[in-house]
């Protein structure tokens, strides 16, 4: 009998980094989706029926095809939703398996960008909070820089900061040692959670906020607070000519590792404040030139592989983040393709139902799990980790960015206080520098729209390169929302000019990006660039039902005919689909009530507005300025809010839209009732008179603020007024056209 020789036992594998799987509703969409196709191949086959029954009358006709054009748009954004319900999956992290393949004095280098604007919008108090938050993380502290751009340029904002480095000498080694996860100081104060020293700290966090509150209230920074003569050499630049169109670069190394020392002796990370220069004669652009900047800025200084782009109001909400991140960079199977490592938009402070539907569900958590099944989310402007190298080309070729030291390899061995850095970061961050250049083209984050993090994520994924959503149970930022409802449409309004921009563009997804990225990712980034068109079929469903049933015209199927049934199906189909999408991502019944009533006001006012400033400025007309949408809190709209009750309280023309569609709806809901009583004739007109009585109870908010509430956040009168001539011209309108 021969021998048998036994092999040694393999290794066992290495523990997972993460894992992916897909949603156990996935193919049920799929069903779905099939079915809802026929529906609406029938309901284009029913418009042409109808286009041919009334090509005998030129006005008849002219309404069936506008008829026909709403419905096809609504058919094209439900096309284009399906590509987020195609492969949905879910991810998770393993980061306690991370030294298994790393050690940490392998860890990348991590920069962090944090971009403010206007010290009176953007309170520097919050902003503090947010830079403090991660200066606190659990990593590398040598390999951690934290860089705060103020595009405001003001004097207040740098106090602020330099108030914070000396708070974080205590903070630092505060978390540390009591191992705090709330490491935004305001959220763990506000916190349950108590230790030993809680007080003291305190105190002294107190102190700090009440001299940057001072200063605020004051407009400059007092004589008294100003401590040394370093401190009063960086506030020598504020000169009389300096304002915040008009000023030179001012950066400020406030912190640096290895020369500054916390209490407890340790070192702590690099703290840089940064205002780029501006020039009323040179063209600057938004926000995405503020991060070009710093993305050159911190090359010159810092270099780190890794970069971090966090909103000025969105704290860090656990210290373990980026060992989530390093989960997906470590690991070779992704391979040098992923550029970046999403995290979604949360916020804290939203009220019990969330009335103006401020936590986004289905943009910042829904829609990104769709896209990660494909090649990976959008970039949402912050709370997103990327790649330094994938901001200078595709792939598989690497772009010049001019010179050497901004190279994304380049190797730095010199202080960031040194001569030689400090002159190289100004001369990067000088307003003239990207003239004749890549960058914001082809290198870095991209101009060419408002809503620039949209645009540099997809312009990323037409590269070539892809993404990751991590959604961990704890949530890893959390941000302020906007309380007033002005301010949740006009950041809208904004976003639907931007959006609009990248649709029509050479860029757009439907024929530059479906090319690049494939049917499915193309459509995920249709759907978000051509948003604002919801405007048309929705505010045609707004209008012109209604007022025909003012004037006793019949619009749809009868109850009796076969046709009232499909558009029924389409009707239920569509929101019973999106209500189980809502329920599954964890949300309520009345959230998604609240949420699909948003989404109507974001139809017939912000999309609408939105898209005609950007049709005036695409011929020459501009309207449109930026502005920072605000984060200060006041007292009794905060109370409102908390209340779930709607604010208004300033004539915005964003509330004319509204207030029009609240009139007119009401006025053809009871005349409408009326004439089932007088004629009979429910069946006829059922139709017409859901959609009344739906758009009557969405508008419920809308009738207290004109009628009910005597309170500041009461509908204006001009408003009013405003909203009763405006539908009064439609109804004439409607009635000389529907009788003509």
């Amino acid at each position: 009998m021969g021998s048998t020789s036994i092999s040694p036992l393999s290794p066992p594998p290495p523990p997972p980094l993460h894992t992916l799987y897909p949603l156990r509703h996935t193919y049920l969409n799929r069903a779905f989706a099939l079915l809802y196709t026929c529906a609406i191949v029938a309901l284009f086959y029913h418009h042409s029926l109808k286009l041919l029954q009334y090509s005998t009358s030129f006005i008849t006709f002219c309404f069936s095809l506008t008829f026909l054009l709403s419905d096809a748009i609504l058919a094209f954004m439900w096309f284009t939703t399906q590509s987020f319900r195609m492969c949905p999956v879910r991810r998770r992290e393993f980061p306690e398996n991370l030294l298994c393949f790393l050690k940490e004095s392998e860890f990348p280098a991590l920069d962090i960008f944090i971009c403010t604007a206007d010290p009176y919008k953007e309170p520097p108090i919050n902003v503090v909070n947010t830079a403090l938050s991660v200066m606190a993380y659990d990593y590398p502290v040598k390999k951690l820089s934290v860089y705060v751009s103020d595009d405001g340029g003001s004097e207040l904002t740098l106090f602020a900061f330099m108030e914070a480095a000396k708070f974080a000498t205590h903070w630092l080694p505060f978390c540390r040692e009591h191992k705090i996860e709330e490491r935004c100081p305001d959220a763990y104060f506000r916190s349950s959670h108590r230790c030993t020293e809680t007080q003291k700290m305190k105190m002294i966090y107190e102190t700090m906020k009440a001299k940057v509150e001072s200063a605020m209230d004051r407009g400059r920074v007092p004589e008294e607070y100003i401590a040394s003569v370093t401190d009063r050499d960086s506030f020598d630049k504020w000169t009389a000519g300096f304002t915040r169109h008009d000023h030179p670069t001012v950066i400020q190394v406030l912190v640096e590792n290895g020369r500054e020392k916390d209490t407890r002796g340790h070192e702590m990370p690099n703290l840089m404040y940064l205002s780029r220069q501006k020039s009323k004669a040179s063209p600057h652009h938004f926000k995405a030139g503020a991060l070009n900047v710093l993305l050159r800025v911190s090359a010159a200084m810092t270099n780190a592989p890794v970069i971090l782009t966090l909103d000025c109001d969105m704290y860090s909400n656990d210290p373990k983040t980026p060992h989530r991140v390093l989960c997906y960079l470590s690991d070779p199977g992704l391979g040098s393709k992923l550029a970046y490592v999403q995290f979604p938009q949360l916020f804290h402070g939203i009220n019990k139902h969330d009335i103006y539907a401020g936590e986004m569900k289905r943009l910042f958590q829904i829609n990104p799990q769709g896209m990660d099944g494909l090649a990976g989310p959008n970039y949402v402007g912050t709370g997103c980790f990327f790649h330094r190298r994938s901001f200078f080309g595709p792939p598989s070729s690497l772009l010049s960015p001019e010179i050497q030291e901004l190279h994304p390899d380049h190797v730095l061995n010199k202080p960031v206080r040194s001569e030689t850095i400090l002159t190289l970061a100004h001369h990067v961050a000088s307003c003239n520098y990207e003239n004749q250049t890549n960058w914001g083209m082809k290198i870095g984050f991209r101009y060419g729209s408002l809503v620039e993090d949209y645009y540099t994520g997809y312009r990323l994924h037409c590269e070539g390169w892809k993404s990751v959503f991590c959604y961990p149970e704890r949530a890893a930022f959390l941000g302020d929302a906007p309380i007033s409802l002005s301010d949740v449409l006009g950041q809208i309004k904004r976003w639907s000019v931007g959006l609009l921009e990248v649709g029509f563009s050479k860029y757009s997804p439907v024929t530059f990006g479906i090319p690049s990225m494939g049917l499915l990712m193309g459509l995920s980034f249709a759907h978000y660039s051509f948003w604002p068109i919801w405007s048309i079929p929705v505010t045609f469903y707004a209008f012109v039902p209604q007022l025909a049933l003012i004037n006793r015209v019949s619009m749809f199927p009868e109850v009796s005919d076969a046709w009232f049934y499909l558009y029924m199906f389409l009707f239920l189909g569509a929101y019973a689909q999106d209500l189980l999408d809502f329920l599954v991502a964890g949300g309520t019944i009345q959230k998604w009530w609240n949420n699909q009533r948003m989404w109507m006001v974001r139809a017939i006012s912000p999309y609408l507005l939105g898209s005609i400033d950007y049709f005036l400025k695409s011929i020459g007309i501009s309207t449109f300025g930026f502005n920072v949408t605000s984060k200060v809190i006041h007292e009794e709209q905060s109370k409102r809010y908390e209340q779930g009750i709607f604010e208004f309280g300033v004539a915005s023309p964003l509330f004319v839209p509204l207030t029009t569609a609240a009139i007119i709806n009401l006025i053809s809901f009871l005349k409408g009732i009326a004439g089932v009583f007088r004629d009979g004739n429910l069946g006829e007109v059922f139709v017409q008179l859901f959609i009344s009585s739906f758009v009557v109870v969405n508008c419920w908010p809308m009738y207290e603020a004109m009628v009910l509430r005597k309170d500041g956040g009461k509908m204006p009168a001009k408003t009013i007024v405003t909203s009763a001539l405006l539908a009064w011209i439609l109804y004439t309108i409607a009635s000389l056209i529907l009788k003509a």
